[in-house]
């Protein structure tokens, strides 16, 4: 990855916007203290994790079409399995159960049907179809990523989502997320930078946005693409022809059952495209009875695949984030208590599930480019997992004693947004050591980090504005405002996926 300090031209992915600018106005070391900030609404209340989960899970070829009206799904459903022990996996088998879902879309053409992956990077053969080997993933500086850089960035207020230039920071389009009240939370970009996916907290809604007009669809076939144009050109819900689809899950119907973790995979790769192609999006979401649901759906919004795990451990919450690794299967943290690995790369599909230990308190979560999980502990310290060695790391010098929110990794650096004392926390990423705590000003309740794809890091505040952040010099940060309040943990530039895919 390249990092510009210029404007305009074009890039790879995803990223947000900004206004005025100031700089890293307060800086503290590790061996500082600070004191906490203003108050912010908390998603869940700062408390430690309940019950020990069980396990089980889902897998079956299910496929179901996205049609005007509704969306119904209906395979067999086993369940079963044992309690993972403190900081140990457990697997289970998944079984694909009944869901009924409602939904909407547009006829959305152009992609491919084949299924997902299980080898990362490759279809296999390393040939054309014409017989003439053409590119591996990774080769002709990223293999046919997108040419526009863009961070979303919901409003839960304000129900819609803005879409900005990452390299210009100017807010280029806005669109409502639904038709009420949504609380719209967490985004995930494909691969690609073509589709956004967010999800509405309140009304269990999944809502997909495409990033680029000819991936829009012209519903009402008047031969023009209705959609916003600027923050200020807002669209009635199903009325922005760049929404391309919806899904309401049948989730248990109170705020913490809504759908939450998401992220891509980046689909297969074409040796004759030299891209991959045909992504795949998985969601997470709470069913009654603390029942998890992972559902893998492609981009015309058919669901392809959902995996059923009862006694879901997240304080009640649905899962609260994902995140893809390098062999390209999903992880999904739960709030203050367990995570699991979707492993997609088996036949059938299983999960597996890992209780880590009581001082990780999991909020904000993410996954690096060696494949270790990171947590931002609310409260508690900044930590990281290896699945090689089933040992947990917390950060050197992380306050145990901070609210950390969303996270994020790069090369060099883990990026935590802190609570309590309000600012951005980085750690070095290989030594797992804090190298710095920066104070923006101002820092009102910092939410969620992002890093772009030319590896900018973008922090969101809740209270309407983000910050541009050059990792070389942060004291240079850029300022911006967004109108509404930001309550985002995610993966709202798309850059943890490209962190993962072949270099």
């Amino acid at each position: 990855m390249w990092r510009s300090t210029t404007a305009p031209i074009c890039v790879v992915l995803l990223g947000p916007v900004a206004l005025t600018a100031c700089g890293d106005s307060t800086a503290t070391t590790a061996s500082a203290s600070a004191t906490g900030t203003g108050g912010a609404t908390v998603d869940p209340p700062t408390t430690g994790p309940t019950s020990t989960p069980t396990t089980s899970g889902g897998n079956s070829g299910e496929t179901a079409t996205t049609t005007a009206g509704s969306n119904s799904e209906s395979n067999g459903m086993t369940t079963g399995g044992t309690a993972p022990s403190t900081g140990g996996p457990t697997s289970a088998t998944a079984t694909t159960g009944a869901e009924t879902a409602s939904g909407s879309t547009g006829n959305l053409s152009g992609t491919d049907s084949t299924t997902t992956n299980t080898t990362p990077g490759t279809t296999g053969g390393g040939e054309s179809s014409t017989g003439q080997a053409i590119c591996e993933p990774g080769d002709g500086g990223g293999g046919g990523m997108v040419e526009k850089s863009f961070i979303w960035v919901p409003s839960e207020d304000l129900n819609d989502i803005a879409k900005i230039d990452t390299q210009t920071r100017v807010e280029v389009a806005r669109y409502k997320t639904g038709p009420g009240t949504e609380s719209p939370s967490r985004t995930s970009v494909s691969a690609d930078g073509r589709f956004v996916v967010v999800n509405g907290r309140q009304s269990g809604r999944s809502t997909l946005f495409a990033a680029n007009i000819e991936d829009c669809v012209d519903k009402n076939a008047n031969g023009t693409i209705e959609t916003s144009k600027n923050k200020d050109d807002v669209l009635p819900y199903m009325t922005d022809e760049c929404m391309i689809w919806e899904h309401v899950w049948p989730y248990a119907g109170q705020f913490q059952d809504g759908p939450r973790g998401t992220t891509w995979t980046p689909g297969t790769w074409s040796y004759d495209e030299c891209k991959y192609v045909d992504p795949k999006l998985w969601i997470g979401y709470q069913a009654a009875g603390g029942v998890a649901h992972f559902v893998r759906l492609d981009v015309t919004g058919t669901v392809e695949e959902t995996i059923i795990v009862p006694g879901w451990n997240g304080e009640g919450y649905a899962p609260y984030g994902g995140a893809l690794d390098p062999e390209f299967r999903p992880w999904f943290g739960g709030l203050r208590g367990e995570f699991l690995r979707v492993d997609t790369d088996l036949d059938p599909i299983t999960v597996t599930r890992f209780t880590p230990p009581p001082e990780t308190q999991i909020y904000g979560f993410t996954v690096d480019r060696d494949g270790d999980p990171w947590f931002a502990g609310c409260p508690g310290p900044v930590s990281t997992f290896n699945p090689e060695t089933m040992t947990y790391t917390s950060a050197a010098g992380s306050n145990a004693n901070s609210c950390h929110r969303g996270i994020a990794a790069d090369e060099d650096y883990v990026w935590a947004a802190s609570n309590d004392p309000c600012g951005l926390a980085q750690i070095d990423r290989k030594t797992k050591t804090l190298i710095q705590f920066h104070v923006p000003n101002p820092c009102s309740t910092a939410i969620g980090v992002s890093i772009d794809a030319e590896e900018f890091v973008w922090l969101v505040d809740q209270e309407g504005f983000a910050w541009k952040i050059d990792p070389d010099n942060v004291g240079a940060m850029k300022p911006m405002l967004i109108a509404g309040s930001h309550y985002v943990y995610s993966d709202m530039s798309g850059g943890q996926i490209l962190s993962v895919l072949p270099q």
